[in-house]
């Protein structure tokens, strides 16, 4: 017996994992006016979230340039901005919440976004900065994985080959191309550039 299997869109479902998991905190820590609520489950949230957005960055670098050695933050930036013209101020939206944000909007060579630098102090000295692993962080983070994949997987965005829909994010206006019905179902066209 043998199994065909397409090529899976490994960071995609990653993603999907990840805001099901954020959508069943949000049943015990409301998401409007608790930013700064921080927890065990937030921060196993922003960790997960932050190094998967580590792992989408350098590929969407190699991506972008083949012989990219990108592997870091900082280097991430100069090849994303470059390219990506909307990567950092593309905005997103949490419309069950009225949330919108964008999470890349202060992102420069020599300064991350807050949530990234927060993440990398809960990381590696969380004795001390555990009050940092909070739900405005969190949020951020994996509101930045959803446009890092967004980006990845830009072609398979505008063609509505994100399958399963999110279910707690989903883009500004201006990045809305409409819905498509196929096959496995309803899908969004998502336009990133």
């Amino acid at each position: 017996m043998t199994i065909h299997r397409a090529a899976a869109l490994a960071h995609w479902n990653y993603f999907l994992a990840l805001e099901d998991d954020l959508d069943r905190l949000s049943r015990y820590v409301d998401f409007t006016g608790n930013d700064d609520t921080y927890s065990l489950e937030i921060a196993r949230l922003l960790l997960g979230a932050s190094a998967e957005v580590d792992v989408v960055l350098k590929q969407l670098c190699k991506q972008i340039s083949p012989a990219s050695t990108a592997s870091s933050i900082g280097a991430y930036h100069a090849e994303v901005s470059a390219n990506c013209e909307n990567f950092i101020d593309f905005e997103i939206q949490i419309p069950r919440y009225g949330l919108t944000h964008q999470p890349w909007i202060n992102w420069t060579a020599n300064h991350p976004p807050t949530w990234w630098s927060d993440h990398n102090k809960v990381k590696h000295q969380r004795d001390q900065y555990f009050e940092r692993a909070t739900l405005k962080n969190c949020l951020n983070a994996v509101g930045g994985l959803f446009v890092a994949v967004l980006h990845l997987y830009e072609q398979e965005a505008a063609n509505g080959e994100l399958l399963q829909l999110p279910r707690l994010f989903n883009v500004a206006d201006r990045f809305f191309a409409g819905t498509r019905m196929g096959r496995y179902g309803h899908s969004f066209l998502y336009r990133v550039r």
